[in-house]
């Protein structure tokens, strides 16, 4: 995903063996990518689920420099299910990897739920988020501007320069709009409940899923609405974010290229990020 000249392959791909045919690149490079892929399947607690075999084609095509243009990611998963701390493990891998070898623009995160609508006037009215969650449905994409999401993650990939709207997750339901900056980057990341519904999935190159248990996904969501303060709107919030997830967000499982375990270990993870990062640093950087 990240694209430098073109230099030689180091041992596993092609050992010491000068290749200047792009063709031939892509070809090694998903013969690796095969490979990885099938290992971690066959691993206990694996952290792939499953996945739609074409993908492997398209992140050679990244990683070989065959497809020049920037990539876009779009990570999705019920509340709770992971997807917040998968996303972050893969921005501090890639960026840590990037600081080694002097990489610039190298990943720029365009964050799904900052594009909530603006509900303050709402909640004031309400008398506290508690009390406005039990009446307004945050748990549907029409709480979300993600016309405007798809608009700023294509501006990015041609190149552009956006302001990127900031939503107050502490309570307010304020939404800053051309707050943040973003700058293009060779990767552009997003995650969230709906970021792989129909009105910004087709903005996204690689759609991944992340699938969790209900036990374990009832027992997060438990926990941080403890820290959030919901009180007793908690059990009206987890039953209402299940019934619509199983109208907006499951049906987007299927749409994936990758089914990631939101119950795997952390450190599985990124392991198996460096593999494939790693992929970029032996063909070109060593």
């Amino acid at each position: 995903m990240l694209n430098i000249s073109n230099k030689i392959f180091k041992s596993p791909l092609k050992s010491q063996t000068q290749i200047t045919n792009p063709i031939s690149i892509n070809d090694e490079v998903e013969r690796y990518l095969n490979n990885i892929f099938e290992k971690e399947m066959a691993e206990k607690d694996s952290i792939l689920v499953s996945y739609n075999p074409f993908v492997i084609k398209k992140i050679a095509g990244y990683l070989s420099g065959k497809i020049k243009m920037p990539a876009s990611i779009g990570i999705a998963g019920e509340t709770a299910s992971g997807k917040s701390t998968i996303t972050m493990d893969l921005i501090d891998t890639i960026e840590s990897f990037a600081t080694e070898f002097n990489i610039e623009d190298a990943i720029t995160r365009v964050n799904t739920d900052d594009y909530y609508y603006d509900r303050s006037e709402m909640v004031k009215a309400a008398g506290s988020f508690a009390e406005f969650a039990k009446n307004y449905d945050l748990d549907v994409p029409q709480a979300l501007e993600l016309e405007l999401m798809h608009k700023h993650i294509k501006e990015l990939l041609s190149g552009k320069t956006t302001y990127l709207p900031k939503y107050d997750m502490s309570g307010t339901a304020i939404r800053h709009d051309n707050y943040t900056l973003a700058k293009p980057s060779k990767v552009i990341i997003s995650e969230g409940l709906f970021t792989l519904t129909d009105k910004v999935r087709d903005a996204f190159d690689f759609k991944i899923y992340v699938d969790i248990d209900e036990d374990i996904k009832k027992e997060r969501f438990y926990i941080r609405a403890n820290e959030r303060g919901l009180g007793d709107s908690a059990d009206h919030i987890y039953a209402n974010a299940n019934e619509k997830a199983e109208v907006h967000i499951r049906p987007c499982k299927a749409k994936a290229d990758i089914v990631l375990s939101g119950s795997a270990d952390r450190i599985k993870y990124k392991n198996f990020l460096n593999k494939i990062i790693g992929i970029i640093q032996e063909l070109y950087l060593i």
